[in-house]
């Protein structure tokens, strides 16, 4: 009798044992999966958050202009700017035209399809696609950086310089706008630049 009984009470305490465990293993899992739920939602969250601050500082339709004491003006248009999140002086553009007014001198007209302005001192970089008009002679190259302070433009990769007169392809062209001046170069001694004439 005494066995019968030990091993009833033994074999409740087993069911108990297991049940409590399923159960104590069920609840676990399912605050598991809450949580996780909870993780998940809160990331979607701050990724939209982020997506928020991110297109908050994207600006529509941008210009800046800007003039110099001697009455030579540099004015810039953008489709979209977006303010650099690390370093606000600069703006990041798309679909980008500028104009240069020098006193006594015809337009030079500048367009790419990307920017990079520098609201500090008007440095601008002009990348891809990059197209620079002037008198007669059109440049095309995919990378120009201008500075205003130095009246100097730089223009490399894949430069081609057409006038009704020449076609000339070279490493890089850089122009100093004050003077009036040109050098055309490449990068590597041996290279020369390649000239070919319409007459």
């Amino acid at each position: 009798m005494k066995k019968k009984i030990i091993l009833g009470t033994s074999f409740l305490i087993v069911i108990f044992s297991v049940l409590y465990f399923f159960y104590t293993k069920l609840n676990y899992e399912k605050n598991f999966v809450e949580i996780e739920k909870k993780n998940l939602i809160d990331k979607e969250n701050i990724e939209l958050v982020e997506e928020k601050i991110e297109s908050s500082n994207i600006i529509e339709d941008v210009s800046y202009s800007a003039k110099d004491a001697k009455g030579n003006e540099y004015f810039l248009k953008a489709s979209e700017g977006t303010i650099d999140q690390s370093e606000s002086n600069f703006i990041f553009l798309k679909s980008v035209s500028a104009i240069i007014n020098l006193k006594n001198y015809k337009l030079i007209e500048i367009s790419s399809d990307f920017g990079k302005y520098d609201i500090n001192n008007y440095d601008t970089i002009f990348s891809k696609n990059v197209m620079i008009t002037y008198l007669d002679n059109i440049i095309t190259g995919d990378y120009l950086d201008f500075s205003w302070d130095k009246n100097l433009m730089l223009i490399s990769r894949d430069v081609v310089l057409k006038n009704n007169e020449n076609l000339l392809l070279a490493d890089v062209i850089e122009m100093d706008i004050k003077k009036k001046d040109i050098k055309i170069f490449m990068y590597e001694d041996n290279k020369k630049v390649n000239i070919k004439t319409f007459r």
